[in-house]
C-alpha cells in the first residue's frame, strides 16, 4: 500500500472544516495534518459556499510553490468560479453535494498525482469558452493556445524533420529569410538556445 497521502483541510467556517474532516479520518489513503503542517502538505483542500474574494486569497496563500496542490469544494461551482480557480492553479473542483468520503479520497488522489478533477457539465463550459478564446481574441492575431503562430509551428515540424532553412523555406513557399526570421523571433522570445533547444522545447511542451 501506498503512503498516505499528507493533506490539509480548511475551511470558511468551523462546522465545514469539521465536516471534511470527519469524512477523511478514518481514512487510510489520508494522513490529516494541521495548520502549522501546511508546508508539508501535498495537497490543501478548501471547503466554502462560493469561491469569493477571501476565498481566492485564503488559496494564493496556501499555494507556495509547487505544493500544497488545490482542491477546492465549493457549494457553488459555475463557470465564474472556473475562470478564478483556473487563474489561481486549483488542480479539482468538486461539489459539496457530490463530496462523499470515496468522492473526495479520490479527488484528492488525483490532485496529488498532478492530474485535474473537474465536473463533468464544467468541463463542457470549459471547452466552449477555450473554443471562444481561440476563435475571437486568438486566431485574429495570428495566435495560438501553445503562444505559437501556426507558422511558427509549421517551421519547428520541419526543422524536427531534419530539414534546413532551403529545404523548410521550400515546402513552406516562404523566402530563406522570413525561414530565418521566424526562428530567430522564436529562439529569442523563449530564451531558447538554438534551433536544437527550440526542437527540444517543442516537444516537451507537446507543442509539435
Amino acid at each position: 500500500m501506498s503512503a498516505p497521502i499528507l493533506t490539509y483541510v480548511h475551511g470558511s467556517d468551523p462546522i465545514s472544516r469539521a465536516g471534511v474532516i470527519s469524512q477523511l479520518r478514518s481514512r487510510p489513503e489520508i494522513r490529516l495534518v494541521h495548520e502549522m503542517e501546511v508546508d508539508e502538505a501535498a495537497v490543501a483542500v478548501v471547503v466554502t459556499d462560493v469561491l469569493d474574494d477571501n476565498t481566492a486569497r485564503t488559496m494564493r496563500a496556501l499555494r507556495r510553490g509547487d505544493l500544497p496542490r488545490l482542491l477546492l469544494v465549493a457549494t457553488v461551482l459555475d463557470e465564474a468560479a472556473l475562470v478564478v480557480a483556473a487563474e489561481i492553479g486549483v488542480g479539482g473542483l468538486l461539489r459539496r453535494i457530490d463530496a462523499t468520503p470515496e468522492a473526495l479520497v479520490r479527488t484528492i488522489a488525483r490532485v496529488a498525482a498532478g492530474d485535474g478533477e473537474i465536473p463533468s457539465d464544467l468541463l463542457g463550459r470549459l471547452m466552449e469558452q477555450l473554443g471562444r478564446l481561440q476563435r475571437q481574441v486568438l486566431a485574429p492575431r495570428g495566435l495560438t493556445f501553445t503562444g505559437l503562430s501556426p507558422r511558427e509551428v509549421d517551421v519547428l515540424r520541419l526543422v524536427a524533420d531534419g530539414l534546413d532553412t532551403g529545404e523548410i523555406a521550400e515546402e513552406l513557399n516562404y523566402s530563406e529569410r522570413t525561414v530565418k526570421n521566424v526562428l530567430h523571433e522564436l529562439t529569442t522570445r523563449l530564451q531558447l538556445r538554438n534551433r536544437s533547444h527550440a526542437v527540444a522545447y517543442a516537444v516537451r511542451e507537446g507543442l509539435i
